[in-house]
């Protein structure tokens, strides 16, 4: 486990009890493109280290870039979905600091002409309230390389005997998202922080920009913090806490960052400006670097790249290209799906929706979708660590296998118990629904004779649960349905089985 020194902290009531937090978030989200910002090389994820470099990637002398077009329509895009103004003409500028996973030793990004800027996005909270988040700019620029330290328990620097460099993710595109300050958030400043980026990447995702995968770094979360004391309006001094790659880390470190602020200001001590790791074992941020201001990265045009000048003929193409809001999706697909809040929850938190409308329109029931796949098989890909799409994907069971696992319920051929052994049988490779049922001998026992002659054993052997259902007690019936589900291996119809009951005993 990472060894963390804990800071003092104030309990996060005290703490906004004394001062109000102002949050700035900047969002990195690494784009899908082939190939990278400025040269032909392949971005795929999880290559054997340094393979996907060329000299323009790895800053050699003489190599000069060329802007990705597709990275610029996809920044384009984003912009027009942020809500902000598109730049008619922008440029790159270099941004110059010395670290080893920056082969050029600068970063080829923008500064103060971005290609999207004065936006907002509105943010829905869990109790309905909205909170708009103003967004300053959206600019694009280049990922560096991957630092490896090795040889320490921490992954860090420190302890470490050796560090390795991989130049792979060096000239990625990346599009960093930055907000305006945030203020009056008060309590829910951490909420706020996590609705802000679960938003943005629903909105990224079906941009299908980038596949958002927060664990795997193509979209990760800086968040400055400062507290300002009660009655003021004057900012503190920020922390930046990097790099913070989860929805619930995002969260934490906020917390986190408010109350260790809070103990500093309270105890008559000066918060540094410095950027800060968000350890995820142990729930706190340390300290990592003094924070330089803009003007110490020596911002000045990239003169090797002409400026951006989109026409609006093109962004107004592109604007046609955006998919339907995804909240308003949501909310829509809820009313035709009938779905209660907390039910259309759990399919939103279980990643569903996109299966279930799939599902859906390939013939099922809403219900029927819902209730399959967030079933068994959203306990077994929770298992394996993945989401349901991807595991059903992996087994080759898709909206088909539903809908016909659904029409074998209808149709009378099986009942609710016996679906539920097909679709095991159907998740652990035994064929379609069809071929489980056949193959395992599933089938509801259609002899209406055999069903009458159990009904009737059962009722005899229970006298005063009979009793009790003619003196009107009709609850009492599913004692006797499950006794003749049991006679007859659980292949009765359990409705008729009810209603043979019902008419023997007066009740029909």
């Amino acid at each position: 486990m990472t060894q963390t020194h804990a800071e003092a902290t104030l309990p996060f009531d005290d703490a906004i009890d004394a001062f109000d937090p102002v949050m700035g978030l900047e969002v990195h989200v690494e784009l899908n493109t082939a190939t990278k910002m400025f040269c032909g090389c392949p971005t795929e994820f999880g290559a054997e280290p340094n393979t996907q470099t060329c000299p323009v990637c790895l800053g050699l002398p003489g190599a000069l870039p060329v802007v990705n077009a597709v990275a610029v329509e996809s920044a384009i895009r984003i912009g027009l979905v942020l809500n902000c103004e598109i730049a008619q003409w922008c440029r790159f500028a270099r941004k110059n600091y010395f670290y080893p996973d920056m082969p050029k030793n600068f970063q080829t990004s923008q500064y103060d002409e971005p290609i999207a800027f004065e936006g907002y996005l509105d943010v829905e909270l869990d109790d309905g309230t909205v909170y708009r988040v103003e967004i300053e700019r959206a600019h694009m620029e280049e990922d560096t390389g991957k630092s490896l330290h090795v040889g320490g328990s921490t992954g860090r620097i420190h302890g470490a005997t050796h560090s390795l460099v991989d130049y792979n993710r060096a000239g990625i595109p990346l599009i960093e998202i930055v907000t305006k300050p945030l203020t009056g958030a008060g309590e829910r400043a951490p909420e706020i922080a996590r609705a802000y980026v679960a938003t943005l990447r629903d909105l990224l995702k079906a941009l299908d920009v980038s596949d958002v995968r927060m664990e795997q770094g193509s979209m990760r979360c800086d968040v400055n913090l400062s507290l300002m004391p009660k009655g003021t309006e004057v900012f503190g001094t920020r922390s930046e806490t990097k790099n913070v790659n989860s929805l619930r880390s995002v969260e934490r470190a906020v917390r986190y960052e408010v109350g260790r602020h809070a103990a500093v200001l309270s105890s008559g001590g000066t918060i540094v400006q410095e950027t800060r790791h968000w350890h995820e074992d142990t729930g706190v941020t340390t300290s990592g670097r003094a924070k330089s201001d803009a003007d110490d990265y020596r911002y000045f045009p990239e003169p090797d790249l002409v400026p951006v000048a989109p026409s609006r003929e093109l962004v107004e193409s592109l604007r046609a290209t955006l998919p339907e809001p995804p909240a308003a999706r949501r909310k829509r697909l809820q009313g035709e799906w009938g779905f209660a809040d907390l039910e259309m929850r759990d399919v939103v938190n279980a990643g569903l929706v996109d299966l279930v409308e799939e599902t859906v329109a390939a013939g099922a029931s809403p219900a029927g979708a819902r209730k399959w796949w967030s079933g068994e098989v959203a306990r077994r890909a929770n298992a394996e660590g993945v989401d349901v799409p991807t595991y059903a994907a992996g087994l080759g069971v898709g909206a088909a296998s539903v809908v016909e696992l659904e029409g074998l319920v209808t149709s009378g051929r099986l009942n609710d118990s016996m679906a539920r052994q097909v679709w095991e049988g159907v998740l652990a490779g035994e064929g379609t629904p069809t071929q489980v049922a056949d193959a395992r001998g599933l089938e509801l026992v259609q002899d209406t004779g055999a069903l009458e002659a159990a009904v009737d054993a059962v009722i005899a052997a229970n006298p005063d649960v009979a009793d009790k259902i003619r003196d009107g007690k009709v609850a009492a019936a599913g004692a006797l349905i499950g006794q003749v589900m049991k006679a007859m291996k659980g292949q009765a119809d359990a409705g008729a089985a009810r209603a043979i009951i019902m008419e023997r005993l007066g009740q029909s």
